[in-house]
């Protein structure tokens, strides 16, 4: 994960952009991922952890209805955080990450490692993914940050 968030920071800084964070199942890891490397204050700007759905509304936007709609863990709410969290802030580039990472939660329609992925590009459609992932808690949340990751490295700005 170290060497994925350096890659992160070198693609950034060699593009002049600079990054957001929404998180929810993650708590924040994403962030703490990125702010290891030495100099990230050059090319991260913040993040956001909104755990909870009043929270989601209140830091990024998120639309009651789409909430009531669709659920927190849902493209439309992974949507709404993206483009909240670029809103929100100065950045070039945004992920955002809503998930069941486990051991409960899950339910037949979402199941425990179920994670819905976007990231947002000024001046671009915002992206979006969905994962399934496997293992504890634990694996599920590492897995779904180095795809968050990963996701910044691929959607960059040409």
């Amino acid at each position: 994960m170290e060497a994925l968030a350096l890659r992160v920071g070198q693609a950034l800084k060699r593009a002049g952009l600079s990054a957001v964070t929404a998180e929810s199942c993650t708590g924040g890891w994403v962030a703490q991922a990125i702010t290891s490397v030495p100099g990230s204050s050059a090319w991260f700007v913040g993040g956001y952890v909104s755990y909870a759905d009043s929270a989601k509304q209140r830091m990024l936007g998120v639309q009651a209805k789409t909430l009531e709609h669709y659920g927190a863990v849902s493209e439309a709410v992974a949507v709404e955080m993206a483009e909240g969290a670029l809103r929100n802030s100065d950045a070039d580039i945004s992920v955002s990450i809503s998930g069941v990472a486990g051991p409960d939660g899950g339910s037949d329609e979402k199941p425990v490692g179920t994670v819905w992925f976007a990231w947002a590009v000024k001046g671009r459609p915002t992206v979006s993914c969905l994962s399934f992932f496997h293992g504890d808690r634990e694996s599920v949340r590492r897995q779904a940050v180095e795809q968050a990751l990963e996701g910044l490295i691929a959607y960059l700005p040409d």
